[in-house]
């Protein structure tokens, strides 16, 4: 273990540290097979992906069992307030109605969590765009909370997970994101984006030592 890691580590775990677990998108449309024909995903893609989410899984019942909070992050695709900027990017309508097919519509199943479900009051954000702080209140919650780093993890590597790791080092919080705790729908897409992850984002570490951590310093 490297010096630089061993100092990472060890503010992750000085006394009193507070950490949170932030859960990103792992929602129907984003994870559940029968919604993700579209993309394409090889058979090995599926399998990772089904991996991820249940790490995600038991790191969420890790974190009950130590009294780590969890974070629920997920997407509300309001047809009342599209998403002109996306529509664009996507489909080339800056301007045109929300389509049928945006996933994670309000009040759609799509929009449920997969395979997983906030506890009764437990934090859930809900976001419009990749971030799960631009337009929110997530940051405003983790300081009331008394948290002092952040585990993320979710859906999708290079998209949402990114975007709100991205966002949470640049309004200094220390960021973790554990590698099997988190997926994309390419094999190739996803290693590169823990590659940007560990570059400029986040300690790189997997779903056992994010347990051990949080019952070395956990308040």
């Amino acid at each position: 273990m490297s010096d630089l890691r061993d100092r990472q580590l060890a503010h992750l775990t000085r006394p009193g540290a507070g950490p949170a677990l932030v859960v990103v998108d792992v929602q129907r449309d984003f994870a559940a097979p029968d919604r993700l024909t579209e993309y394409g995903l090889t058979e090995a893609a599926l399998t990772a992906l089904e991996a991820a989410v249940t790490r995600i899984g038991e790191l969420v019942d890790a974190a009950r069992a130590v009294g780590v909070p969890v974070f629920w992050v997920e997407l509300g695709s309001d047809p009342a307030r599209p998403w002109r900027a996306s529509n664009w990017l996507r489909e080339g309508g800056f301007d045109a109605p929300m389509s049928p097919a945006e996933p994670c519509r309000l009040g759609t199943p799509g929009a449920d969590w997969y395979r997983m479900n906030p506890a009764e009051g437990e934090e859930r954000v809900v976001k419009r765009g990749y971030s799960g702080f631009l337009g929110t209140d997530l940051d405003a919650r983790l300081r009331a909370a008394g948290r002092d780093w952040l585990t993320v993890v979710g859906l999708t590597s290079e998209c949402c997970v990114y975007a709100t790791a991205q966002d949470a080092v640049q309004l200094e919080w220390p960021v973790v994101v554990p590698r099997d705790a988190t997926a994309a729908y390419d094999l190739d897409v996803n290693d590169a984006a823990l590659t940007q992850l560990g570059l400029n984002v986040a300690l790189l570490s997997d779903t056992a030592e994010v347990v051990a951590l949080w019952g070395r310093g956990t308040r």
